[in-house]
């Protein structure tokens, strides 16, 4: 129960990687507050429910302020706190750099970047009236060492790492950590609708010759999340079976 009575607010938790990490959270003892556009957070939240744990749906777009500003509060409303905020809601619009429009680029940048502003600048507020609170937010390998077809998505995760660094110089001082998590290649929803042989190919580039579970990537954000990394802050921490060594 390493987050025994911690109140939890996932973006992107509906499936993949959120999903798991809104499950594990819950199992360790959160209260967890799933924010989605996909009406299949639903099902995560009763899913967790049934088996003992507390979750909770909320249809909300990271990239409208006024919801998030609207929900966040509600939650502190009740709950009295929110001690951590996971930055996990992401989209992918893959063009090469010739190809790419606008519209993709624009898409991108609001939900993976200008989401995670919105959110953490919402809840920050009230971690700061508790003295306490975690963020870990979404990077990526492809943050740190680009990837064909991603100038959007690549440039959102490079910035999600300069603001969680800055973020950790700005908050630190109220109790509050703020780390990423640089996820590799990962069996997900997303990458189910990858060619096989393109899904071997990548699986081969691999060092450690086998591709993520969302639960692999979630007991990294658990581990942040914690209070055993109460003096990590400032860090991008890469979880890709050694891809991007």
């Amino acid at each position: 129960m390493r987050l025994k009575n911690k109140v939890a607010i996932v973006t992107g938790g509906a499936r993949g990687i959120g999903k798991a990490i809104s499950e594990l959270f819950a199992q360790e003892g959160a209260t967890v507050f799933i924010w989605d556009l996909l009406e299949e957070g639903t099902e995560t939240a009763a899913a967790i429910t049934a088996q003992g744990g507390k979750a909770s749906f909320q249809r909300i777009s990271v990239t409208d302020k006024v919801a998030v500003a609207e929900a966040a509060a509600k939650i502190f409303a009740d709950e009295g706190k929110i001690d951590i905020l996971i930055n996990n809601a992401g989209i992918t619009k893959d063009r090469t750099l010739q190809k790419m429009s606008e519209e993709d680029w624009d898409a991108v940048i609001n939900v993976n970047l200008k989401g995670v502003f919105l959110c953490t600048q919402a809840i920050a507020g009230y971690m700061r009236q508790n003295g306490y609170g975690r963020i870990v937010s979404a990077a990526s390998n492809v943050g740190l060492r680009g990837n064909f077809g991603q100038s959007n998505y690549s440039a959102t995760k490079a910035g999600v790492i300069a603001m969680a660094k800055t973020w950790t110089l700005e908050l630190g001082k109220y109790g509050i950590t703020a780390n990423c998590i640089a996820p590799g290649f990962t069996e997900t929803e997303m990458t189910a609708k990858i060619p096989a042989e393109h899904f071997e190919a990548f699986k081969a580039q691999i060092p450690v010759r086998k591709v993520a579970q969302p639960i692999d990537i979630a007991y990294g954000y658990l581990y942040l999340a914690s209070e055993e990394a109460s003096f990590v802050s400032g860090i991008c921490l890469t979880i890709d079976g050694g891809w991007s060594r």
